[in-house]
C-alpha cells in the first residue's frame, strides 16, 4: 500500500512535517556528537534548514499590515452602521466587545495560573533566550519603563499611521507600532461606517479586494508551511531536545481549558442572565452548527448553517440574525482572541520574556482588537499572532512550535467563535420587536 501524499490535506501535511522534522532533529542530536560533525550540522542549520524554515514566515510578515488594516476596517464598518440598524448595531458591538474581553481575560488567567511555557528545563529556556531574544532585550526594557498614563493613552493614537506601519516590527522602535495601526484602523472603520450612504462604497470595495488578496498571499504561505515547519521543527529539536515536545501537552491543555471555560461558563451565564434563555435548550438547538464548525474550522463555511439554525431552531428575527451572524463571521472572533492570548503568553514564557501586568494588558488589548478582524478561515489568526509576538520581543519564527497542532486547536476555537455569534444574536434579539427566542 502506498501513501498518496498529494491527497493529504495541508493540515495533515503540516502535522506530518512537524513530526518528521522533530524526530529527525532528535535523531541528529543523538547521533552527531563529534566536533567536526557538529560544525557541519551547524552550517546546514544556518545556511539551508533555517532559511527554508523562515521562508513562509517572511511571506506572512509581508502581509500582516495590509491584512490587519483591511480586516479591522471592514469588520468595524459593517458592525458600526448604526444609521441602518440603530441599537441593533450598537448592541452587537457592545456584546462582542464584552464577550471578547471576558475571553481574553480567561486566557490571561489560565496562562498565569498554569504557566504552560515554564514546563521546561531551565537550560532549555536559557538556550532559547540566548539564541532568540537577545536582539529584542532593548525593546522589552523600553516597554517596561514607567510612562505617565496620559502619554500611554496618547501613544495609542498615531500621529503618522504610515510611520507606525513601516516600523511595526522594527526591534528598537519606540512608537506604538502594530497596536497604533490597529487603533487607526478602528477609527477609520468607524468613520467609514458614518460616511453618507453610498459615498464609501468604492472604498469598501477596494478594501474587500485588499483583504481577498491578503488571504490569497496567506494561502501561498500556507502551501509552503509543511516544508517550513519540517525545517523549523528539525532546527528546534536538534538544538533543544525532547523537552520542547513535552511542553506542548501543557500548552494544548491550557488552550482547551480556556476555551471550555468560555463555552461552558461564560456563554451560559450570558444566555441566562442577559438573554433570559435556557443554555441547555440553546446548545441542543445549535448542535448542527457546532459539528459543522468543528469539522470545517471555518466561521465563513459555517455561516449558512448558522443562519438557518438561528431562524428555524432558535426562532430569531431574520433581520437581527442575518446581520449579527454575517458580521460576526469575521468581526466576532472571541474564541480566536482567547487562543491568541494564550499562545502569545505561552511563547513569551517559553522564550523567557517576562511580561509585566501592564504589558499583559497591552497584549490583551491587541488580542481584543485582533478579534474584530481575524479572518474566518482555517489559520486566519496566525498572521496576527506573529505580529503580536514580534511587538513584545518574541521571535516570529516561534509560531512554528505550535503550528503543527494548530488545526486541532483551530477546530476548537472555531466552534467557540460560531457559538459566540449565535449567543450575541440571542442577546441582541432580547427586547427587540417580534422577539421569538427558544426558551
Amino acid at each position: 500500500m502506498t501513501l498518496k501524499f498529494w491527497k493529504w490535506s495541508n493540515a495533515a501535511l503540516i502535522l506530518a512535517g512537524l513530526i518528521v522534522g522533530a524526530l529527525a532533529g532528535l535523531v541528529a542530536r543523538e547521533l552527531v556528537t563529534s566536533a567536526d560533525g557538529l560544525a557541519r550540522l551547524a552550517w546546514w542549520l544556518g545556511n539551508v534548514v533555517q532559511p527554508l524554515g523562515k521562508l513562509f514566515i517572511r511571506i506572512i510578515f509581508m502581509i500582516v499590515i495590509p491584512l490587519v488594516f483591511s480586516a479591522i476596517v471592514l469588520g468595524v464598518a459593517e458592525m458600526g452602521d448604526v444609521r441602518k440598524l440603530g441599537r441593533v448595531g450598537l448592541k452587537s458591538l457592545g456584546y462582542t466587545l464584552l464577550l471578547t474581553t471576558v475571553g481574553v481575560g480567561v486566557a490571561l488567567g489560565v496562562v498565569n495560573l498554569f504557566e504552560p511555557g515554564k514546563h521546561m528545563a531551565a537550560e532549555t529556556r536559557d538556550a532559547l533566550t540566548t539564541r532568540y531574544v537577545g536582539a529584542a532585550a532593548e525593546k522589552v526594557a523600553q516597554s517596561t519603563k514607567e510612562t505617565p498614563l496620559a502619554d500611554t493613552l496618547l501613544g495609542l493614537i498615531p500621529q503618522n499611521p504610515l510611520a507606525e506601519a513601516v516600523n511595526a516590527f522594527a526591534p528598537n522602535y519606540t512608537g506604538g507600532g502594530l497596536i497604533a495601526v490597529m487603533v487607526f484602523s478602528l477609527f477609520f472603520g468607524l468613520a467609514l461606517a458614518m460616511a453618507p450612504e453610498g459615498r464609501g462604497d468604492a472604498l469598501t470595495a477596494v478594501l474587500k479586494g485588499v483583504f481577498e488578496v491578503c488571504m490569497t498571499v496567506i494561502g501561498f504561505a500556507m502551501r509552503l508551511a509543511p516544508v517550513g515547519v519540517t525545517c523549523l521543527g528539525f532546527a528546534l529539536t536538534v538544538q533543544l531536545g525532547a523537552d520542547m515536545l513535552r511542553s506542548l501537552g501543557f500548552y494544548v491543555a491550557v488552550v482547551v481549558l480556556g476555551l471550555a471555560i468560555q463555552q461552558c461558563l461564560t456563554y451560559p451565564l450570558a444566555l441566562r442572565l442577559i438573554g433570559g434563555v435556557s443554555p441547555l435548550a440553546f446548545f441542543k438547538n445549535i448542535r448542527e452548527v457546532l459539528l459543522t464548525a468543528f469539522s470545517t474550522s471555518s466561521s465563513n463555511a459555517t455561516l449558512p448553517v448558522s443562519m438557518r439554525v438561528a431562524e428555524t431552531n432558535l426562532k430569531l428575527p431574520a433581520r437581527i440574525s442575518r446581520f449579527v451572524l454575517t458580521v460576526g463571521a469575521s468581526a466576532n472572533q472571541n474564541g480566536t482572541a482567547l487562543y491568541e492570548g494564550v499562545t502569545v503568553l505561552f511563547l513569551a514564557q517559553v522564550f523567557g520574556v517576562d511580561l509585566s501586568a501592564g504589558q499583559q494588558v497591552v497584549v490583551a488589548l491587541m488580542c481584543i482588537m485582533a478579534g474584530l478582524g481575524t479572518a474566518g478561515v482555517p489559520g486566519g489568526s496566525l498572521p496576527l499572532v506573529v505580529g503580536v509576538l514580534v511587538t513584545i520581543g518574541v521571535p516570529g519564527e516561534s509560531i512554528a512550535i505550535i503550528l503543527g497542532i494548530d488545526r486541532l486547536l483551530d477546530m476548537c476555537r472555531t466552534t467557540l467563535n460560531v457559538t459566540g455569534d449565535l449567543v450575541i444574536a440571542v442577546l441582541v434579539a432580547k427586547g427587540e420587536p417580534q422577539e421569538e427566542v427558544a426558551r
